[in-house]
């Protein structure tokens, strides 16, 4: 009796210790987020850069802006000479308006003095006289059709120059690229940029991906757009269990990252995966994550 005593307290020590051991996920990794780096497209000035990190900006909002002062007085001097050509356009199209009578008339007039002529009412050289006349005129009008053509390229011209500026204007303004959280502000009010400065880098924090890394014999069992279980530590050792999705699998295998597991698991070679979770803010960036796979059955739940 004492005996099977004995035996039944092992045996409960046993099951208790396997009970007690950890289960383990079937694949490791950490969280990222896709992140944006905004830059300055122009120099100048910062004259406006109230954001601040940790701000949730919408995709379009006005992050800072580079001053416009000398663009916008380019634009101005370059409006008043496309004023000034415009005006030059319009006195050429009248002195064609004005060849364009004095043409009409010549011809209404060697018409009449033409039929004169075939009558014997008029001599010949009255006639030659008109001929000339008309030539001439249409000498002078093709002359200022040229005129005009040049002038209407300039005024072309002009009109790609003012695109020019205000694109380079509307470049000054420095606008949030997708709706996101400010991770990290480079510059200052007042500062100097140049083309190419960073501003600031944002990333969409409302969805995360898990980059997990899972063994060569269990790639069979996953497939993009698979529902996985995604699990994040808690306090007291416990974890939060989260639905993720599988968004990309990696073609080629590769060691396990040395961040990954223990060090004989490391020279094992591993697929890269990545898991898109929906973030209720408990998530962050670099937090580790664990997957585990879903059976047939439970992808259709």
């Amino acid at each position: 009796m004492k005996t099977n005593k004995i035996v039944y307290i092992i045996l409960s020590v046993i099951l208790s210790a396997c009970s007690g051991e950890e289960q383990k996920s079937d694949a490791y990794g950490n969280f990222e987020a896709k992140e944006y780096l905004v830059s300055s497209l122009v120099s100048g000035k910062l004259l406006n850069g109230d954001f601040d990190e940790g701000e949730q900006l919408s995709k379009g909002d006005t992050i800072a802006i580079v001053d416009t002062t000398q663009l916008t007085l380019k634009k101005k001097q370059m409006e008043v000479q496309k004023s000034i050509i415009k005006s030059k356009a319009g006195t050429v199209l009248s002195q064609i308006k004005v060849f364009e009578e004095q043409l009409n008339s010549l011809q209404v007039e060697y018409a009449r003095v033409q039929k004169l002529v075939a009558d014997s009412a008029a001599p010949t050289r009255q006639l030659d006289e008109l001929d000339g006349k008309v030539k001439v005129v249409k000498q002078q009008m093709q002359a200022i059709k040229v005129q005009n053509s040049s002038v209407l390229k300039e005024l072309e011209l002009v009109d790609v120059q003012l695109l020019q500026l205000q694109d380079q204007l509307d470049e000054c303004y420095i606008k949030a690229p997708v709706t996101g959280t400010v991770l990290q502000k480079y510059i200052e009010e007042s500062e100097i940029v140049a083309p190419g400065k960073l501003i600031c880098k944002i990333a969409d924090l409302s969805s995360m991906e898990l980059k997990a890394y899972i063994s060569g014999d269990m790639l069979s069992a996953v497939n993009l757009n698979d529902k996985v279980e995604v699990l994040i530590d808690a306090q007291d050792g416990k974890t939060i269990s989260m639905d993720g999705q599988v968004s990309w699998i990696s073609s080629s295998a590769e060691f396990t990252p040395k961040i990954i597991q223990t060090k004989e698991e490391r020279v094992n070679l591993v697929y890269a995966v990545k898991v898109l979770v929906k973030n209720d803010g408990k998530i962050k960036i670099g937090m580790p994550g664990e997957m585990n796979i879903k059976s047939s059955t439970e992808q259709n739940i």
